[in-house]
């Protein structure tokens, strides 16, 4: 089979095309609206007078509320259509951000950040799962990977929006102006048809339900039937993301003090990892398909382990010449291995539920990767700091690298309803699965 990345696309139809773009650009403001909070803390300190203990419990309140979130709005999009319920994440998360740049004290901004992470958790989960279900189960790994990419697009749109943008202003408006271009992602609500967007896969689920009388609620998917696969699931979205965060949410203070390069050095490094986690993100996109989702999250977290350990313990001290060219290769693997998300939870899960289980154990993952970034400075108080993110960041991988043990593969697999789920759980060959886009 050719790894081509872009083979889907060529032969999609307009639809899923529109429905691509739309998806990847709320995604992408989705990712921007999330990480330009964490990118403007020094200016809010300053503007609006806030702690940074204040500042880093917004922070931890607006993921929390995203797990919540993503949890119902997935449960929605499986009630009432996936479409129609992307259109209202796009549209609350992108009200909340703008609205955020009217609070005047520390209650105010907690309480409108953690209204603005009900509609953030949500947005990722619902948009894949739409496309997941109208693209060709051999292209799904290529269309929703690339997807995917779309989070490092809005990582670099929040260092720019959070950093030459609203360091032009006063500092005492230059933060809300940045909350304030929040507002754009509410445009793409109208290039979202909600009346002919959801694939007929889910409206012939919507119509068995309505003839047989079938209900689902936020707790359908800790079912006897769907119970494992929602705790392996999740327990893999904690993996990856933990050990993500265990080491990119102090890797500037590591930079800074442990290899001596100064905060804004540090920054622009940090900066450049970016760069390698869009083509992290792009690369398992293309081999997804090809070489299956468990295999893609291995590889990747193979890579996460050893590229961490050479940019954390490598012998350069503070040589920006190899902490560049290092920190790319770090990021490849870093940020790549989430596009295996998409695909493989889009079809772990039945019809009925896919929204609620896709939507559930990626925030939750998200949600518990508090705890590896808590862990970290606990360790760091009796081993270097650069050891301490290397430690907790090899166990988030291991716990992903279990879950894909235990989970079954499924590229090419077509999309099952909850009256088949579980019968066969062995795809069948990506070819004889495929279908036109």
């Amino acid at each position: 089979m050719k790894a081509d990345l872009f083979s889907w696309y060529r032969g999609a139809d307009r639809k899923t095309r529109r429905v691509f773009w739309t998806c990847s650009a709320g995604w992408a403001m989705d990712s921007a609206d999330g990480l330009v909070y964490q990118y403007l803390i020094p200016l809010l300190i300053v503007g609006l007078g806030i702690s940074l203990t204040e500042a880093g419990t917004i922070a931890s309140a607006n993921y929390f509320a995203a797990a919540i979130g993503g949890w119902i709005g997935g449960w929605l999009c499986d009630r009432y259509g996936r479409a129609r319920i992307l259109q209202l994440t796009i549209l609350w998360f992108s009200f909340f951000s703008f609205a955020s740049g009217f609070a005047q004290n520390f209650e105010q901004l907690l309480i409108l950040r953690v209204l603005q992470g009900i509609g953030f958790g949500a947005e990722w989960a619902v948009g894949a799962v739409l496309l997941g279900e109208i693209v060709s189960p051999k292209h799904r790994g290529k269309a929703l990977g690339t997807l995917h990419s779309g989070a490092a697009v809005g990582s670099g749109l929040a260092a720019l929006i959070a950093g030459p943008f609203a360091s032009a202003f006063d500092p005492e408006i230059g933060w809300r102006l940045a909350f304030f271009v929040g507002i754009i992602p509410a445009a793409l609500i109208f290039f979202i048809r909600r009346g002919s967007d959801d694939s007929d896969l889910f409206k012939q689920a919507q119509q068995r339900a309505q003839e047989t009388g079938q209900r689902t609620s936020l707790t359908s998917i800790f079912r006897p039937k769907v119970a494992r696969i929602t705790i392996l699931a999740s327990l893999l979205a904690v993996g990856a993301q933990g050990a993500g965060y265990a080491v990119s949410s102090y890797l500037t203070v590591f930079l800074a003090n442990e290899r001596g390069i100064g905060i804004a050095m540090a920054g622009l490094c940090v900066m450049f990892n970016s760069v390698g986690g869009f083509f992290g993100f792009l690369f398992n996109a293309a081999i997804s398909d090809f070489v299956g989702r468990r295999n893609a999250f291995r590889l990747f977290g193979l890579g996460f382990v050893i590229s961490a350990a050479i940019y954390l313990f490598g012998p350069w001290g503070g040589n920006v010449w190899f902490l560049v060219p290092f920190g790319i290769v770090y990021g490849f693997f870093q940020f790549g291995i989430y596009a295996s998300f998409g695909p493989y939870f889009t079809e772990l899960f039945p019809t009925e539920l896919r929204g609620t289980g896709q939507a559930f154990a990626y925030n939750f993952g998200r949600a518990a990767s508090a705890l590896f970034i808590m862990t970290v400075p606990l360790v760091a108080a009796i081993i270097p700091l650069g050891a301490a993110m290397a430690i907790v960041g090899m166990g988030g991988i291991l716990c992903a690298l279990i879950a894909t043990l235990m989970l079954p593969e499924t590229a090419g697999r077509a999309l099952q309803s909850l009256d088949d789920f579980g019968r066969d759980e062995a795809p069948q060959p990506i070819e004889a699965k495929a279908t036109a886009p």
